[in-house]
């Protein structure tokens, strides 16, 4: 704070800055670009693949994409939108390769560190209610069964908006459907969960798109 006006704020440069200067010949900045988005990248791309070796490299190549089309990036366009569409199409182009497809385990953690919490750890935070902890492991196994029955469409705007926390709008520019479609694919998602976990009454109501 030494040497700041008073009142004046601080804020760090938004994505699509970073990737103006980026094409300006800052490297730094793109540096920074992959450091705020890199995890999270992760997160989702594991949440599709089940295997931490193969989110990485997918997550390595979206950045190398970015690198490859950053002339093409569009200055009214989100940087964050590109990114998870990058990394989604490299997720169903992976998908598509295998004989069998497997829904992604949702007990895999979240982080690459040794007990980091699982995805339904981090779903399950969303939810209200002080004796959350009591029921936490039952809850856990009713939501990983839940999301998993999903049909594909419902489970992808599930993560897209519930775990990367995404704007309607992005996900719907993500998955290639209107906005509405995906709010709808949303509200079919929860309607199911919460018939799921109908007797985990409290955490069913605390679920919202």
């Amino acid at each position: 704070m030494a040497g700041l006006p008073w009142g004046r704020v601080v804020t760090e440069p938004a994505d699509e800055e970073l990737i103006a200067r980026y094409r300006d010949g800052d490297a730094q900045a793109f540096k920074i670009l992959v450091r705020r988005h890199q995890r999270p990248l992760y997160n989702f791309t594991l949440r599709q693949v089940h295997s931490p070796s193969t989110a990485e490299d997918i997550v390595q190549d979206v950045f190398v994409r970015i690198v490859h089309n950053v002339e093409t990036f569009k200055a009214e366009s989100k940087f964050t939108t590109w990114a998870y569409t990058i990394a989604r199409n490299l997720c169903i182009d992976h998908l598509r390769k295998r004989v069998h497809r497997r829904h992604p385990s949702l007990d895999a953690p979240v982080s690459e560190s040794e007990g980091g919490a699982t995805l339904m750890e981090t779903v399950a935070g969303k939810g209200a209610g002080a004796d959350r902890s009591a029921i936490n492991k039952q809850l856990q196994e009713h939501l990983r069964t839940a999301v998993e029955a999903l049909p594909d469409d419902q489970r992808e705007v599930f993560l897209l908006r519930q775990v990367s926390d995404l704007p309607f709008k992005e996900i719907a520019e993500i998955v290639g459907v209107g906005e509405n479609t995906v709010k709808s694919r949303m509200r079919y998602a929860l309607e199911r969960l919460q018939a799921a976990l109908s007797e985990f009454e409290d955490y069913a109501k605390g679920l919202s798109g």
